[in-house]
């Protein structure tokens, strides 16, 4: 297998901590997305859509979406579990994550891109450019404080994310939470239940990563 990361994105992140609770070593191609290498010809050729992160397996096919790396690593090592063991369980993993993807993920990217002078016609992922629109980013910023609530309302009925266990779920809200300083947004210190879950995921050895 070979893994392209990112050491500086969030969503290569993601993948990144999802490998390490897995136990797993993969050999690993650093891409600079500050350098624009991800828009290159050679890595084009291994995602067209350029965009980080990339799994290649071991039959030479090309995982580029995080859902789709874990979906294959659980498969292939299913210890220890980090999808659910139960029917109800995966179902609430894949709800959870999709849900802090949309909710959490998207918004805090939408701030992030349509603000930053870094990200200046480069507002949305991937091989096309596009402006950036300022009304979005205000809209980003709003979410993400309901994002923070809704993340407290569930953490304080339940030890995890996605229910008792650590999950792929957990791996998505940290990075997400964490990332949100880019914004200047961090977990309101009243929100309890956040912050203890945060100092929890933060103690294993993958988050360092």
């Amino acid at each position: 297998m070979l893994f392209y990361d990112c050491s500086t994105a969030p969503n290569p992140r993601r993948a990144r901590m999802f490998i390490a609770e897995k136990g797993l070593e993969i050999e690993t191609r650093e891409i600079s997305i500050a350098k624009g290498e991800q828009l290159a010809d050679d890595f084009r050729a291994v995602n067209p859509n350029a965009t980080v992160p990339v799994l290649v397996t071991d039959d030479g096919t090309a995982l580029t979406e995080n859902l789709g790396i874990a979906a294959y690593l659980e498969a292939r090592f299913p210890e220890p579990p980090l999808m659910g063991r139960t029917p109800d369980e995966k179902g609430q993993v894949l709800m959870w994550n999709s849900i802090v993807e949309q909710q959490g993920g998207m918004p805090i990217a939408e701030t992030l891109r349509n603000t930053h002078p870094a990200f200046a016609d480069r507002a949305i992922p991937g091989p096309v450019n596009h402006a950036q629109i300022p009304e979005l980013a205000q809209r980003g910023s709003a979410r993400v404080g309901r994002f923070f609530s809704m993340l407290e309302d569930r953490l304080a009925e339940s030890s995890f994310v996605a229910g008792a266990e650590f999950t792929l779920a957990d791996i998505s809200t940290f990075v997400f939470v964490d990332f949100a300083r880019v914004i200047k947004m961090r977990i309101p210190q009243q929100n309890t239940a956040t912050l203890a879950w945060f100092d929890k995921v933060a103690s294993r050895p993958s988050a360092q990563l």
